[in-house]
């Protein structure tokens, strides 16, 4: 597998299986017009190069980056990939500071983050570390749900210092222990202790995922008192409080309840629509405020889908060349809201698959290996896939099971039962419309 497939393939987990099969899985990664500072692409038609190059482009170059630590650009062709003569590659962009730093993406600062009442204190507490770091409050534990924003704080933490000249490491949990374990597998942890005990700065995104990781923990502790002991400023995030995060031992918790904790709240509308006029005003799309409401009002408290959601209106009204008004806007997220009115969760799944197929919820969630949980397992990780916006390290989480790859393996597993089992076909969808039927009953009450 060649880096261009490898970065196609972790865009997959992170984009809507709709997204990639219509646009992303149609992409062919030319190895021979690559180059470090430039990734090429090449796309069947002008539409669907066009889309993906308005929508994708920033999140692939990131990928590239996290692949080799080289970010380059991304050019997206039609047709022949022959080289174009006399065409020069263009030049790698560098991102210019007086630091060092790992993985930051510039854009996200204090300046470009939209407060509100819901983030206020999050971002005061977060501005105040960032001004005195290690003195005021250390650690600083940011939590919250997905998509309000406590990685734009993180990074906004670590930019700051970037510019004043200081060493920070910016990575997700899922980045750290994947680092570990290369480290320890090569017999190299003096490199892994020196990288992420040597900084001035250590931001960790998701700790949440350090449940029950019990090598990763006895690491990370003694990361954790290295620095604090030298007065370095740690910055966790998470999507719970540290006392609501099973499997984290309690020599760790108490450390993550040392310093400062700091929770966001879903945004309320108005600062909602702030968010979107900021992201309008940075991107250079016009939105007429009747659309902007309308989007503020309809597509929920997750920031982040919120503004892929204004990606994908602006990328399909440049795609089609159509002005975006508000039956446009309305058209084109039409799928998102209707999901957006179901309401469907995982325990709304669980829940309705453990009756109809006579299996207990906790059997659904446990270990057990036998038949009939193990079908009624795969079941529900499908409709939990199918049903609600939940990621699959998310599901993951929720069943108990290591990571994404579990459900990545459920997934493929039904798929196949699907094609062969027209009967079990049926079943799916009528478990699919009783979990419909039974939520919508539980949000009118």
């Amino acid at each position: 597998m060649n880096i261009g497939q490898k970065v196609l393939f972790e865009l997959k987990k992170e984009i809507p299986e709709t997204e990639y099969e219509r646009y992303i899985k149609k992409l062919v990664y030319d190895t021979r017009r690559s180059k470090s500072n430039i990734a090429v692409f090449n796309a069947p038609n002008m539409l669907v190069a066009k889309y993906i190059k308005t929508k994708y482009s920033d999140k692939l170059s990131h990928l590239f980056e996290l692949q080799n630590d080289v970010k380059p650009q991304i050019e997206i062709t039609v047709g022949n990939t022959k080289s174009r003569p006399n065409t020069p590659a263009p030049k790698a962009v560098v991102e210019k500071s007086h630091g060092k730093s790992t993985y930051l993406n510039p854009s996200l600062t204090f300046e470009s983050f939209i407060v509100g009442e819901s983030n206020q204190f999050a971002y005061t507490t977060a501005k105040a570390v960032a001004e005195k770091p290690g003195r005021l409050y250390n650690p600083l534990f940011i939590y919250g749900g997905v998509g309000l924003g406590k990685t734009h704080l993180l990074q906004a933490i670590g930019n700051y210092h970037v510019s004043l000249g200081n060493t920070v490491i910016y990575t997700t949990l899922e980045q750290f222990m994947n680092s570990f374990t290369s480290h320890l597998r090569s017999q190299t942890m003096d490199r892994f202790r020196e990288k992420f005990r040597e900084c001035d700065l250590l931001l960790i995104d998701d700790i949440q995922f350090l449940s029950r990781k019990e090598q990763t923990q006895e690491e990370f502790f003694h990361t954790f008192n290295e620095l604090h002991n030298a007065s370095k400023q740690i910055v966790m995030t998470a999507d719970r409080p540290p006392n609501k995060i099973a499997g984290l031992v309690d020599r760790l918790r108490t450390r993550f309840e040392w310093g400062m904790m700091a929770d966001i709240q879903p945004p309320g509308l108005e600062t909602k629509i702030a968010i979107i006029q900021k992201k309008c005003e940075l991107d250079g799309i016009k939105l007429s405020n009747e659309v902007i409401n309308f989007i503020a009002t309809h597509m929920g408290d997750n920031i982040r889908e919120i503004e892929g959601t204004i990606i994908r209106i602006n990328a399909l009204a440049s795609m089609l060349n159509q002005e975006i008004t508000l039956d446009f806007a309305q058209n084109a997220i039409k799928d998102q809201l209707k999901e957006k009115k179901e309401h469907v969760t995982i325990d709304d799944i669980v829940k309705i698959v453990s009756r109809e197929l006579n299996v207990k919820p906790s059997d659904i969630k446990s270990k057990k290996r036998t038949s009939n949980v193990v079908s009624a397992r795969r079941t529900a990780i499908y409709l939990a896939r199918n049903l609600t916006p939940n990621s699959m390290p998310q599901i993951a989480l929720y069943f108990g099971m290591k990571d994404h790859s579990a459900i990545s393996h459920a997934m493929k597993k039904i798929d196949e039962i699907i094609e062969n089992d027209e009967n079990f076909k049926v079943l799916l969808e009528e478990l699919s419309n009783k979990i419909h039927t039974d939520t919508e009953k539980s949000t009118q009450k």
